[in-house]
């Protein structure tokens, strides 16, 4: 009778065992399937994860940079002159494009001797944040409502609006503005 009974014993812990390994192993699962459904609800809805392909925003961003786009920036808010916005490139959607927004909805700008004017304005736009001057003229352009004329910082070596077929951006194209750089290092762009 001691033997049926230790036999008893010992099927019960192994049965326990086993219990625990798939109590654990549905832990584990049921971890990742809620780290996998919050990773895809923050990409979707929250943020834009890009890496920087050109130069076209040089000395601003790098060639290779990664940055986090905030797609929440213009839910309260229209996006601004000088904002650096993660989009969908008027001429393929396929591709996401980063550069600053310099052209407004409703403006006509004009580049003159490599300087943006806007609305006939005698002063030219602040160009602090470019890599080197500008070569060239382009425009006028009259820029539709819920549209923006893009351009990046590394003018000279930049496919942006004064090249693009379709050359205004829509507002429905815009996925966020660049809040960081996360690689190679972290810097804010928030006010860049």
């Amino acid at each position: 009778m001691e033997y049926e009974t230790d036999a008893k014993h010992t099927n019960k812990s192994s049965l326990t065992k086993t219990q625990k390994i798939k109590k654990e192993l549905f832990d584990i699962i049921k971890t990742i399937l809620i780290a996998i459904i919050v990773a895809f609800i923050i990409t979707k809805f929250i943020i834009v994860n890009a890496v920087v392909p050109t130069g076209s925003m040089k000395t601003t961003i790098m060639p290779n940079d990664r940055l986090i786009a905030f797609r929440l920036s213009y839910i309260f808010s229209e996006p601004k002159r000088g904002d650096i916005i993660v989009f969908k490139a008027p001429d393929d959607e396929n591709m996401l494009y980063v550069k600053r927004i310099i052209g407004l909805p409703g403006e006509t700008l004009n580049i003159i001797d490599g300087k943006v004017y806007i609305n006939d304005n005698n002063e030219p736009l602040p160009d602090e944040y470019i890599m080197e001057e500008m070569l060239g003229s382009f425009g006028p352009y009259t820029i539709p409502e819920d549209s923006y004329f893009m351009m990046g910082d590394n003018r000279n070596d930049s496919q942006d609006s004064r090249y693009w077929e379709n050359t205004f951006l829509s507002k429905d194209n815009i996925l966020g503005k660049v809040i960081f750089k996360y690689y190679p290092k972290i810097e804010s762009l928030w006010n860049k």
